[in-house]
């Protein structure tokens, strides 16, 4: 069983490493669910031994329908994550209609031949999982992160093991959203090849002043005074789940 961490930042990359976790899905933005990293933070996680390096290619939050100007910067993404030492990178595009974009999410496949390609949970804002995965599998995608369609993977459990078994081998299933210590062992049983989990833990900013009158973002529900990062304990209790 393959272990993949989402990793946020330098400590989260530091825990990978520390703890065993086999890969890492390298991203910015948790509060957006995961956009591109800067080079900074791939360069840092590319000097840790014994790491595999997948990086989110996302040039934004939001839906997954992209237009030509973003998959053109898409790919520059890709490039660059080539060039900083990746193994993989891990996108998602979708049609208007709830569908893979097969064609351009193909021609990203493409231009990040050599590296493994992670097709993330767009799959799950489809309007047909079983049709999305063969056209995922028709893409190259070497594999899909899923919760099932359901906001947990936990929930979605009972289309994880469907979807391990309409694979069959042929592409990757990694369970992913919500992965902890006490459903780890039963995802695990579904037959799917991976399990993605970020571990998160929130600590209040050491900010003594804090402007009541300013939001960052213009959003006064973002919470800019909590700080999201990797729980080490967590991790761990969740490797032990998976040991034999």
């Amino acid at each position: 069983m393959t272990t993949e961490l989402c990793t946020y930042t330098r400590n989260a990359c530091d825990i990978a490493r520390r703890t065993g976790v086999e890969r890492i899905e390298l991203c910015a933005a948790p509060l957006e669910g995961g956009t591109t990293p800067s080079a900074g933070l791939i360069r840092y996680a590319r000097s840790l031994p014994g790491l595999r390096l997948s990086v989110m290619i996302r040039p934004r939050g939001g839906d997954f329908l992209y237009t030509d100007d973003e998959v053109a910067l898409m790919a520059e993404e890709i490039r660059l994550a080539r060039e900083y030492g990746a193994d993989g990178v891990v996108f998602g595009l979708l049609t208007p209609a709830g569908e893979v974009d097969e064609t351009r999410t193909a021609q990203l496949v493409r231009e990040a031949e050599g590296m493994e390609v992670t097709f993330h949970r767009a799959f799950d804002m489809t309007r047909d999982s079983r049709q999305a995965l063969e056209a995922v599998i028709r893409t190259g995608c070497r594999r899909v992160l899923t919760s099932g369609g359901r906001n947990t993977a936990q929930e979605g459990i009972e289309t994880l093991q469907a979807l391990a078994a309409q694979a069959a081998g042929r592409i990757e299933i990694m369970a992913g959203s919500g992965v902890n210590a006490s459903n780890a062992r039963e995802l695990a049983a579904t037959g799917v090849d991976a399990l993605h989990f970020s571990a998160r833990r929130s600590r209040e900013s050491a900010m003594r002043y804090r402007n009541p009158a300013v939001s960052m973002g213009g959003c006064a529900e973002v919470p800019e005074y909590v700080v999201t990062d990797a729980d080490e304990t967590l991790v761990r209790q969740i490797l032990t789940q998976l040991e034999p």
